[in-house]
């Protein structure tokens, strides 16, 4: 199976800024006992790279993304510590191009027709939707499927009372979003309520697919 497959079976993509690596693998155990098997750890803060070889060492089974790629340093960093995809919160061409020249699933946000015919150029077929809610959220996906025929990973605005709505849409394949993974939550080590989100967001999806 493919890493979109898998993000396509998973349908959600808990977006992760750590401070520290320590906090990496409770945060993954508790996603895991929570029914979710996948984490983007983005390069917000200088832990991703540890925290993204910690989560990969101590749960294999978990697919790990490395997130907010915003540079050829970042994506050079990603790649040693063993992501096994890369996000952009924009369409960076040499970010593009370093994955596929390495064979990296990679998932650049765009939020224009002009973005996307330059992502489909290049070979991709799933982009990030970014930011979705101030892009035009669920009217504005709607529209670019009447057009074209990448599938979208919409994140930012998204929450436990939305995200199923953007799922529904036939050019979604999943959904980012940090609200079962929220900094407070990390920070405080509260793990418990992180499983206890995650497994919400786990009985929504399974009550409408």
């Amino acid at each position: 199976m493919n890493i979109f497959n898998r993000l396509s079976d998973e349908k959600i993509v808990p977006v992760i800024k750590l401070q520290s690596p320590d906090s990496a693998t409770p945060l993954a155990d508790a996603l895991i006992k929570g029914g979710i098997n996948v984490a983007e750890v983005t390069f917000r803060t200088d832990a991703a790279a540890e925290s993204i070889k910690k989560i990969r060492t101590n749960f294999p089974e978990m697919l790990v993304g490395a997130g907010t790629v915003l540079n050829l340093e970042n994506a050079k960093k990603a790649e040693d510590a063993g992501a096994s995809f890369m996000v952009a919160p924009g369409f960076n061409p040499k970010i593009v191009q370093f994955c596929l020249d390495r064979k990296i699933p990679v998932v650049p946000g765009v939020t224009s027709p002009s973005e996307v015919e330059q992502a489909m150029e290049m070979g991709l077929e799933v982009l990030k939707f970014f930011p979705a809610e101030l892009s035009g959220g669920i009217p504005m996906l709607k529209t670019l499927a009447s057009v074209y025929t990448a599938k979208f990973m919409p994140t930012g605005g998204l929450n436990a009372d939305n995200f199923i709505d953007y799922l529904k849409l036939s050019n979604v394949i999943a959904c980012g979003g940090s609200w079962m993974v929220g900094g407070p939550l990390v920070e405080s080590g509260n793990f418990e309520e992180i499983t206890r989100l995650s497994a919400e967001v786990r009985r929504i999806i399974k009550a409408n697919f």
